[in-house]
């Protein structure tokens, strides 16, 4: 069932989205050469907590971290570690998120580690065109498989593959919800969006083969033909005017 929210469960939700879009971008701002991925999990567990927010990720579903780190060929769910030490020319992407007054905000962003190779560089801008493509349908009127059309037409128009096997999710006070949000689809096809609707869509982008390889550890996804992927991820409201950004920081010039 999809649970939809008032006007005000949606202003309720800002404050969980304007503190998860915050840390995203707290630890983007820490990320360089050398930097370890549990130093920066640190960062975000610090910052979420000292804002009167309680990380989204840590423990759900025996997750141990408040981030998700991934590198290079590490699609989603990476486990930050100290032994996992960024280079000169990685890409990660992270996610995170907070709860605040029960509210949940969740958002991801691929980072480049300073200087990274062309390839690279196209799957960034391709990744980061697909989220506001897929947003941009976020509106009543139209159903899911127009997000996922949006989406997947983007990314293959700049060469690019999206995995099939993760999807976005309705969010609220739990992370997940329904309904799924496939980042793939066929326009006018799927439920119907309406105002109320409350959706963390969220690209998965690789520069090769869509298909994926689960870790050992039972949380890491990679591409299966070990090329680079990009995550991109926002909350997002459908309301009578449009999608409405839910995890931005008021008045940024270029929300993340």
């Amino acid at each position: 069932m999809v649970n939809l929210k008032t006007p005000r469960d949606i202003e309720a939700m800002k404050a969980a989205g304007k503190l998860s879009a915050q840390v995203l971008r707290e630890v983007g701002n820490a990320i360089r050469p050398g930097i370890s991925t549990l130093e920066l999990d640190q960062i975000a567990e610090s910052f979420i907590r000292t804002h009167g927010g309680v990380p989204a990720f840590k423990g759900y579903g025996g997750f141990p971290a408040s981030i998700c780190a991934s590198v290079n060929d590490e699609i989603v769910h990476g486990i930050p570690s100290a032994d996992v030490i960024l280079h000169e020319g990685d890409i990660i992407s992270i996610d995170t998120g907070a709860v605040v007054d029960s509210w949940v905000g969740d958002n991801a962003w691929t980072y480049p580690v300073g200087k990274v190779s062309d390839e690279k560089a196209r799957l960034l801008a391709v990744g980061e065109a697909c989220l506001y493509a897929g947003i941009a349908q976020a509106k009543p009127g139209n159903r899911l498989g127009d997000i996922g059309f949006a989406v997947q037409r983007t990314a293959e128009d700049g060469g690019m593959s999206v995995v099939r096997d993760y999807v976005g999710h309705g969010i609220g006070h739990v992370m997940h919800e329904e309904p799924n949000v496939p980042n793939y689809g066929k326009q006018h096809r799927g439920l119907l969006l309406k105002p109320g609707m409350v959706l963390a869509i969220e690209p998965m982008i690789n520069a090769g083969t869509h298909k994926t390889l689960r870790g050992s550890d039972g949380w890491l996804v990679k591409t299966r033909d070990g090329k680079p992927s990009v995550h991109f991820e926002k909350t997002v409201a459908i309301t009578e005017r449009g999608p409405v950004i839910i995890t931005i920081e008021p008045n940024h010039p270029k929300p993340l």
